[in-house]
């Protein structure tokens, strides 16, 4: 057993505040009174809430920098919003993308800015001449072939126009008609089922005449639009983002088909508040039933259970304030503050009522217990609070501001909740006695329980050595998560389009930029780019300048011979016709067609387009109203043909495109208004693998190291997460054992309270890495709160040691190893239920918790025991 003596505070300034809860309870009572309504006020007027993300890091650090120094170049980029439009043809794509786009850029209220990177006027006028050579030969070449079919319908643009083509094509009459007619077909026989069916659906003709998309898949277009941001409030990009689901929802009835999704790391931010926001709902109600669980379990008195509320709830107030005078905002990290703050501030009210509770007990009078429990809890309390709180100021000086803030409010918290546990709760105390409970006959446990740490001291001491030594092996493989789309929801609806998108070598949001001061620069450092592995293109403002240009307007030239102003035709409505009768006499070509095999066509699609044509005709014939089913059929042929045609005429006016000769608009993107350049990088292998995200990320540095984008900041930010922890966990630890020593004078004492929480901390680390689950910037943040609670336990348990009346082996059933079991078990409950949730971080953190705290409750309960005994 340690025979030290435990440091004393009991000079004659404590005595006297400590008499001070017995002479004026209701004076101190009042005062805490004014002080919590006045610190109420002053933070409900004064404390704001940055929930701007950019924010979290120092910024000095060397990629912060890069990233300012991007935004401020090209600021339609940064903190946008990703609006992904997709369907099942690139023609309603292109259009509702279109249609999305106007309406974003008409919201100046909610939306800074809004475009489409690859889709404006000049693009649709110069894009032939962006298809490769080849691709641009083989598009005029089927265009050639579809010329005849365009002609005719472009001058008999009507549904029996087209009918006609294709019963004349049938009948092999139409020899000028090379275009194939099993596609034709077949997405006409694909309508008539739909409309019949009552399902939306359009023909894409863009895919019929050309069978491309123009040199590249255009069922997905993306529209980066920046919101206006309102850092005060919880959900900052709140409006905007209400605006554009009830966009999408609008979209979907204006543009059957069509979906609308919304990811980037505005809406990812987004709904990770929602989703944490919804989960800490219930987890918040479950857990309040646990800890009122806990509490009475550990007090057995309403009156103590009541006290405890009110001291915790006033040194919550008190601290909200202390946060709002000090920092005067709180960011995403420091809020929870409040979490950290119960976790330990119970410890505080446990300890002491545990002890008051056994003064009372033993037959002390009601004061005589209030003063001795403040006599002997009150320098272990005092203790806990002053390295706790060191732990916490610790972080003040790490690059991670978030954390710094909070390493602020919570470290001075502690010494707030110790002030109130010390002033407010004695007071309570004084008016709100507990009645004198008579002794307990015997112990609530066998008492095997209470004395195997003891009896089988040195197994337990040999175990643990082991033990450590075994988790020891799994430190190399402990690893930090940088990505922070593995912490969120994977059912929310950006994650799931980010993670989509991250698998496009042309649209992944994980593409990272550099800036250089000429365009000469930026194409050498494009061209080191593109030797990477892991890089799929560099692009500049030089891939904006087409090459053999004069090869690809000498096609474009020749298909203007051939297609002379009939594509203006389809600026105009189609002409009224006869659906019925056309359909009718198409019916006849097949029949005749089957009757009468040609290898032009399957005589599968023909027989079952002969049934699919009577099946719609007796369909339509049978409504109320044939005509309006005609019509729907004729809307689902037509719908997007004036798209097509029109973006052919389009097309087909291209003209040589020189630097010079790019609009402001595309320049804008490559080159910023002070005359930096900029070199977009791409990534070629799917940045949803960990490994190849790493990898890219240190190839692109290693090229290039002042560069930035999403995967960059995620990689470096968690670098320096990691660094700051490492600094300021080895700092704080340093500080404790100092102070321990000086406060205890005793390197036995002291090994005996660090020696438990390291043991604690390397087996949690070890579970982690067995349970795969890394640390991550979510469950990083409770590690302040670990260490917290393993330094007070040990410094209450030690303390008890020394108390002259105690006995080692009657140590488990005293009021401080009760308080230290019960204190954690509150803890343990408050946050047990995080591991569920559906947000990962969350789960992940909640996870680490309960492992944590419970490794810390073996520990000291256990472990510490069998150190301590000596036989």
């Amino acid at each position: 057993m340690v025979s030290s003596t435990a440091p004393s505070i009991n000079n004659r300034p404590f005595q006297f505040l400590a008499a001070l809860p017995l002479r004026f309870p209701w004076l101190i009572l009042l005062l805490c009174i004014i002080l919590s309504g006045a610190s109420l006020t002053y933070t409900v007027r004064n404390l704001s809430i940055n929930t701007n993300t950019s924010e979290l890091l120092a910024p000095d650090l060397p990629f912060v920098q890069v990233r300012m120094k991007l935004e401020q170049a090209f600021p339609q980029d940064a903190a946008s919003i990703i609006v992904v439009v997709e369907s099942t043809t690139p023609e309603q794509t292109a259009m509702a993308a279109e249609a999305v786009n106007k309406r974003l850029q008409t919201q100046s209220a909610l939306f800074q800015s809004a475009y489409i990177p690859e889709d404006n006027p000049f693009f649709r006028r110069q894009g032939f001449l962006y298809l490769g050579l080849d691709a641009l030969e083989n598009l005029s070449d089927k265009l050639v072939d579809a010329q005849p079919f365009i002609g005719y319908l472009s001058k008999n643009y009507h549904v029996a126009g087209l009918t006609d083509i294709l019963s004349l094509a049938l009948e092999d009459k139409q020899q000028e008609q090379s275009l194939p007619l099993d596609p034709l077909l077949g997405a006409i026989d694909r309508a008539l089922v739909a409309v019949k069916a009552g399902q939306p659906h359009y023909v894409s003709w863009q895919r019929l005449l050309t069978e491309e998309n123009f040199g590249r898949d255009q069922t997905r277009r993306l529209i980066i639009a920046k919101p206006h941001m309102d850092f005060d409030e919880l959900l900052p990009a709140g409006k905007p983002m209400n605006y554009l689901r009830g966009l999408a929802a609008e979209m979907a009835h204006e543009h059957p088909g069509v979906s609308l999704s919304f990811t980037g790391e505005v809406a990812l931010e987004h709904e990770e508040m929602e989703s944490v926001n919804q989960g800490m709902i219930v987890s918040g109600a479950i857990s309040l039933l646990l800890v009122c669980l806990m509490l009475w379990l550990g007090l057995r008195s309403f009156r103590l259970l009541f006290a405890t509320f009110v001291a915790l709830i006033g040194g919550l107030v008190l601290t909200a304030g202390f946060a709002t005078l000090t920092v005067g905002h709180l960011n995403l990290i420091s809020v929870s503050f409040a979490v950290l703050y119960i976790g330990l501030g119970v410890d505080f009210a446990t300890h002491l009522c545990l002890h008051y509770q056994e003064c009372r007990r033993q037959g002390l009078a009601a004061d005589e217990a209030i003063l001795e429990s403040m006599h002997t809890v009150g320098p272990s309390l005092f203790l806990c609070a002053l390295t706790t709180a060191i732990g916490f100021f610790a972080f003040i000086p790490t690059d991670f501001k978030g954390v710094s803030e909070l390493g602020v409010i919570a470290g001075g918290g502690m010494f707030i909740g110790l002030a109130v546990s010390l002033s407010l709760l004695p007071a309570i105390l004084k008016v709100m006695p507990i009645k004198a409970w008579p002794a307990k006959d015997g112990a609530t446990l066998p008492g095997w329980v209470y004395g195997f740490p003891f009896r089988h001291a040195r197994a337990i001491r040999l175990g643990a050595l082991v033990v450590a030594i075994l988790a020891s092996f799994t430190l190399t493989q402990v690893t930090f998560d940088t990505n922070p789309i593995n912490l969120r929801d994977p059912n929310t609806q950006s994650v799931v389009a980010f993670k989509k998108l991250l698998q496009s070598k042309t649209d992944s949001p994980f593409a990272v930029s550099a800036l250089t001061d000429n365009l000469t620069q930026a194409d050498r450092l494009a061209a080191e780019f593109a030797r990477l592995p892991s890089v799929h293109e560099a692009v500049t403002l030089s891939n904006l300048v087409p090459e053999q240009q004069d090869e690809k307007l000498e096609i474009i030239d020749n298909l203007n011979l051939i297609m002379p102003g009939q594509l203006d035709r389809f600026e105009r409505a189609p002409e009224p016709s006869d659906v019925r009768a056309a359909l009718v006499k198409l019916d006849h070509a097949l029949q005749q067609a089957a009757a009468q095999p040609t290898p032009r066509v399957s005589p599968e699609l023909l027989a079952g387009m002969h049934q699919n044509v009577q099946a719609f005709i007796q369909h339509a014939d049978s409504r109320d109203n044939p005509a309006a089913a005609y019509a729907a059929l004729e809307h689902s042929l037509f719908r997007l043909l004036p798209h097509t045609m029109l973006m052919l005429r389009d097309g087909l006016t291209a003209s040589g495109i020189g630097l010079d000769d790019l609009p402001d608009a595309v320049r804008s993107q490559w080159v910023s208004d002070n005359g930096l350049y900029r070199v977009l990088v791409m990534p070629k292998q799917d940045l949803n693998n960990p490994q190849h995200l790493k990898t890219f990320v240190n190839e692109t540095m290693a090229t290039h190291s002042s560069i930035f984008g999403l995967p960059v900041g995620d990689v470096t930010s968690g670098q320096a997460i990691v660094d700051a922890f490492i600094q300021a966990f080895a700092s704080a630890l340093a500080l404790i054992i100092l102070l321990l020593l000086a406060m205890t004078r005793s390197l036995k004492s002291t090994l005996l309270i660090i020696t438990p929480l390291l043991l604690a901390a390397l087996l949690t680390a070890a579970c982690n890495v067995l349970l795969n689950n890394p640390f991550n910037f979510a469950n990083i943040i409770v590690l302040p709160l670990l260490l917290g609670m393993g330094v007070d336990s040990g410094i209450h348990m030690v303390h008890r040691l020394q108390h002259p009346q105690s006995d080692a082996v009657d140590l488990l059933q005293s009021s401080s190893a009760r308080g230290v079991f019960f204190s954690a078990l509150t803890t343990l409950c408050s946050f047990s239920s995080l591991a569920f949730n559906s947000h990962l971080g969350t789960a992940s953190m909640g996870l680490l918790l309960s492992i944590g705290i419970a490794l810390t409750i073996i520990c000291s309960l256990l472990v510490l025991p069998a150190l301590s005994y000596r036989k």
